[in-house]
């Protein structure tokens, strides 16, 4: 931990929060997993990061059960990447004796990192797994072994899949709680695509979309779509945030509508919702795909209180001199606290949270390595 700062916050008397509900914040960096445990508004970080010189790309915190459950995949650059998990919140973590995710050899394609960790919403075992080279894979014991979604990875348009700046990466799943059946996912680059019936077919879902880096802009396929989150309110309403471009869709992602006027600029990688609060979202704007820091310098988070007819940008309690920690794809996240805390973190080693939906802002952590992803939940 030498060079790391980690720090309580909000000033609360710890004899003050006996009873009150307790949080874990997991923050996954180029070089392992750091926890913070949340009580009372005052947060402490576990002495060590937990797979030490391992990149974490993607966790999940899994409260649907008796005992939540984290899972982390982490990429050893000896050993390749893997899907580890703990129901100790954190403090033990166990490795299945076989890869929880693996290529069939008729694929020819060999793991590179996993993108995606998400707890279905309607299906209690089930967990989703999204990978590099771009793939869905599905799990059924909670996330100890998964299963290819072969129909995803034989779609006809695949082979025309470009992949982004960052790699082929599925990074985005959402399920819905009100038909385990509807599956959409976003791929860099190939866009969105949605399955209606438990993941036999898939669609394109980009109409509205733009791909300003192609010839035609507009077409079925091929956008470079950062993020995508669902509203609290209207499980039809998504949000998502482009290479260039912040969309929203009324209808599940068939239509997108280009919501970005009033931001200092529509690029950007990361999206989150409320999640209590309809029509409640937040964006981190960077400057340009050629410029990628803060917009206009400044460390501020967007929301959007109307479901994108207006921005309002977040900075009371964030740095206010120039700044250049840029937010990746899932390095911010909601918790599901009324009022929200809202987390963040980017590739200067910083880790801000907010208590009150965002209003303003505290840093939790400084000095990590490049912060990858950041997920939250109340867990007691």
């Amino acid at each position: 931990m030498a060079g790391c700062r980690l720090a309580g916050v909000w000033d609360k008397d710890v004899t003050e929060v006996i009873g009150v509900t307790e949080k874990l914040l997991a923050v996954g960096t180029r070089k392992g997993l750091f926890i913070g445990r949340g009580r009372g508004g005052t947060w402490e970080f576990d002495e060590s990061p937990y797979f030490n010189a391992q990149a974490v790309y993607s966790v999940a915190i899994d409260t649907r059960g008796e005992r939540p459950r984290l899972l982390a995949g982490g990429d050893s650059a000896h050993w390749g990447p893997s899907v580890f998990h703990s129901d100790d919140l954190g403090r033990t973590w166990t490795e299945p004796a076989q890869p929880a995710v693996k290529f069939p050899k008729d694929t020819e394609a060999s793991l590179e990192r996993v993108w995606q960790l998400h707890p279905a919403a309607a299906e209690p075992d089930v967990v989703y797994a999204g990978t590099e080279p771009a793939a869905l894979y599905r799990s059924e014991d909670r996330g100890e072994s998964f299963e290819l979604v072969r129909p995803l990875w034989e779609h006809p348009t695949r082979s025309k899949w470009v992949p982004g700046g960052g790699g082929e990466g599925l990074h985005t799943v959402l399920t819905d709680k009100r038909d385990p059946r509807a599956v959409t996912v976003a791929v860099s680059t190939a866009g969105v695509f949605r399955t209606k019936d438990g993941g036999a077919n898939w669609e394109p879902s980009n109409s509205g979309v733009s791909a300003v880096f192609l010839p035609d802009p507009n077409p079925e396929f091929g956008q470079c779509v950062h993020k995508v989150a669902r509203d609290a309110a209207d499980p039809d309403r998504l949000y998502l945030q482009n290479h260039w471009g912040v969309y929203r869709s009324d209808d599940a992602g068939a239509h997108w509508t280009d919501i970005g006027e009033g931001l200092p600029s529509t690029f950007g990688f990361a999206v989150a919702a409320h999640p209590h609060r309809g029509e409640t979202a937040y964006v981190f704007p960077i400057t340009a795909d050629a410029d990628r820091v803060p917009a206009g310098h400044r460390c501020r988070v967007f929301r959007t209180a109307d479901a994108g007819k207006s921005w309002e940008p977040l900075a009371a309690g964030l740095p206010q001199e120039d700044h250049y920690g840029t937010v990746l794809r899932d390095a911010m996240c909601t918790d599901d606290s009324d009022p929200a805390g809202v987390y963040f973190g980017n590739r200067n080693g910083e880790v801000y949270a907010s208590a009150d939906d965002g209003d303003s802002w505290r840093q939790l952590a400084s000095h990590l390595p490049d912060v990858l992803c950041v997920r939250a939940a109340v867990v007691a």
